[in-house]
C-alpha cells in the first residue's frame, strides 16, 4: 500500500482504496485538466497529486507500469526506422574509382590504339582526372545541409541531423498533440456569467474568496482570473471553510453560507434545474469545466475553466494546410474537449481518450493512409508516437525530457507555426540540393566532353573543378538567411 499526498508523484501504478485527490495526468495521458480520483480509481505512475490525499494498493511492478510500457514502446518504435541512403554517397562510391580507372585506361591505351605520344595522352588523362574530380559533387550536400541546420537553429528550430532536414519535405501529414502543443497546457478562467440577481463582479469576488484557500488547479485558475479582472479589490474573509473532496468548497461570508463546486455537487445539493442543466451542458460540450456558485436561495453564477488555445495555433494549422500537409489532432483528453478544440482550429481529424499506445497505433494508421507522417508532442505520453513517426517534433520549453530525447526536431519557443516553417525550409533545402547536384554534374559533363574531344587544357580542368566547387558552396550558403529574407 502507498499513500500519496499533495505535491507528490505517484511512484507505481495503483488502485485507490480510500481518500479523494485531484491528479495531474498530463505527462501520461495528456489530459489538460486535473482528474478527480476516489476509491476504486486507477492511479498511473508518474502522475502528480495536485490536491488531496489517497491511499492505494500497488497494482503493477515498476517493470510493468504504464510508464515502463511507454519506454518499451519507444524502443520498439525506434527499432522500426529504416536507415536513409544518401544519393551522393552512393554515387561517389562508384563514380570516383570508375573515373580513376578510366583515366588510367586513357593514359595506357591511348598511345597504343590512337595516334599521339605517351606524354600527350598522359596530359589528357590528367585533364580528364581533374575535370572528373567529384569535389563539387561531394561538397554540395554537406554545405547545403549545414546551412539549413544553421538557419533553423537561428529561427529556434533544433534539428538532430541532416537526414531529418532533407526528409521533412516529404511529409504528407502531421499529427499534433493538444495539451501543451496546440493549447497553453494550463487552465484559465474563460467564462463568468450571472445566474441570479447578483452582479457578476460580486459573485466572482465571493467565488475567488472561497477558492483562494484551495490548492486545486481549477480553483487557482478561478482566483487568477479574478485577480486579472479586479486587481485592486481585496478578498472577503471566509469562515467555516471546508473542502468537499472531488466536488468543490464551502464557507460562510458575512454570515451567509456559500457553496462553490462542480456539476456533481450541484446535483447532490438539489439545486440543479433544467435551465442550469442546459447552461452546464453547453459549457461542458465546449470542453470546459463548469463551476457553480450557490447559496440557500439557489445558483448565483456559473463559471468555466478550460485549457486555452495558443494564439499561434490557428495560423499553424492554416500554414500546414497551405503546404498541402494534412493536420490531425491526437489527445488523451475526452472526445468532447478534443472535438471542441479541433473545431476552433479547423482540424477535421481529431481523436480523444488516447493512451500512449493508442497514439502510436494512430500514427501507424496515418502512415498507411498518407505516407510520411510527423508527430508533434510535449509529454511522456507522446514519446511512443514521436518515435513511431517519420519525424518527431517536441516542444522545447514545455516538453518533457523523454519527449525531447525521442524527438528528431525541437521547437525551442513552443510556437507551433514553426512546424510549417521547418517543412518549408526542408523543401527549399531539397531544391538547393538538386540545384547543386545538377550544377556539379552538368559542369563536369560539359568539360568532360571537351576533354574527350581533346579541346580542354589542364587550366580549364582546374577552373571547372574549383569553379563548380565554389559555385555550389555559395549557392548552398544562401540558405543561412532563409528565414530573415522571409521576414523582410
Amino acid at each position: 500500500r502507498i499513500r500519496v499526498r499533495t505535491g507528490s508523484r505517484v511512484p507505481l501504478d495503483a488502485r485507490v482504496d480510500s481518500g479523494h485527490a485531484a491528479l495531474n495526468q498530463a505527462p501520461i495521458t495528456g489530459e489538460s485538466l486535473p482528474v478527480d480520483k476516489q476509491a476504486g480509481d486507477l492511479l498511473y505512475a508518474g502522475s502528480i497529486v495536485t490536491d488531496g490525499v489517497v491511499e492505494a494498493t500497488v497494482s503493477a511492478l515498476a517493470s510493468h507500469s504504464t510508464l515502463a510500457r511507454v519506454a518499451s514502446a519507444i524502443q520498439q518504435a525506434q527499432s522500426q526506422r529504416a536507415p536513409t541512403q544518401r544519393f551522393v554517397d552512393q554515387f561517389a562510391r562508384f563514380y570516383t574509382p570508375a573515373v580513376v580507372v578510366f583515366a588510367m585506361a586513357v593514359a595506357i591505351f591511348g598511345p597504343l590504339l590512337f595516334n599521339g605520344t605517351w606524354s600527350d595522352w598522359f596530359y589528357e588523362a590528367l585533364v580528364l582526372l581533374v575535370i572528373a574530380c567529384p569535389c563539387a559533387l561531394v561538397v554540395s550536400t554537406p554545405v547545403t545541409v549545414v546551412s539549413g541546420l544553421a538557419a533553423a537553429a537561428k529561427h529556434g528550430i533544433l534539428i538532430k541531423g541532416g537526414v531529418f532536414l532533407e526528409s521533412g519535405r516529404l511529409l504528407k501529414a502531421v499529427a499534433l498533440d493538444k495539451t501543451g502543443t496546440l493549447t497553453q497546457g494550463k487552465p484559465v478562467l474563460t467564462d463568468a456569467n450571472p445566474f441570479g440577481g447578483m452582479p457578476i463582479e460580486q459573485t466572482l469576488l465571493i467565488a475567488a474568496s472561497l477558492d483562494d484557500r484551495s490548492t486545486h488547479p481549477v480553483a487557482q485558475a478561478l482566483v487568477a482570473g479574478w485577480r486579472e479582472k479586479q486587481p485592486d479589490v481585496q478578498l472577503l474573509p471566509v469562515e467555516n471553510f471546508g473542502i468537499l473532496s472531488g466536488r468543490g468548497v464551502k464557507g460562510s461570508i458575512h454570515g451567509l453560507s456559500w457553496h462553490l463546486g462542480n456539476h456533481r455537487l450541484v446535483e447532490e445539493m438539489g439545486v440543479c434545474s433544467p435551465k442550469l442543466e442546459a447552461r452546464l451542458a453547453a459549457l461542458e460540450n465546449a470542453g470546459k469545466t463548469a463551476i457553480v456558485l450557490f447559496n440557500h436561495a439557489g445558483p448565483m453564477a456559473v463559471f468555466a475553466v478550460a485549457d486555452t488555445i495558443r494564439p499561434e495555433s490557428v495560423q499553424a494549422v492554416t500554414a500546414l494546410e497551405a503546404l498541402h500537409v494534412h493536420a490531425s489532432m491526437l489527445t488523451g483528453d475526452n472526445p468532447t474537449t478534443a472535438r471542441a478544440v479541433a473545431d476552433e482550429l479547423g482540424i477535421e481529424g481529431a481523436r480523444g481518450n488516447l493512451m500512449p499506445q493508442d497514439k502510436q497505433a494512430a500514427i501507424a494508421e496515418l502512415k498507411s493512409r498518407y505516407g510520411m507522417v510527423g508527430m508533434v508532442g510535449d509529454g511522456v505520453n507522446d514519446a511512443p508516437a514521436l518515435a513511431r513517426s517519420d519525424i518527431g517534433f517536441a516542444m522545447g520549453a514545455a516538453g518533457t525530457a523523454t519527449a525531447l530525447e525521442t524527438a528528431d526536431v525541437a521547437i525551442m519557443d513552443d510556437d507551433p507555426r514553426k512546424i510549417a516553417d521547418f517543412i518549408s525550409l526542408s523543401r527549399q533545402t531539397g531544391a538547393v540540393l538538386k540545384q547543386n547536384i545538377s550544377l556539379a554534374i552538368g559542369i563536369k559533363a560539359i568539360f568532360l566532353v571537351l576533354a574527350l574531344s581533346a579541346n580542354a587544357t589542364l587550366w580549364m580542368a582546374v577552373f571547372a573543378d574549383m569553379g563548380a566547387t565554389l559555385l555550389v558552396i555559395f549557392n548552398g550558403l544562401r540558405l543561412i538567411n532563409y528565414f530573415s529574407k522571409r521576414v523582410s
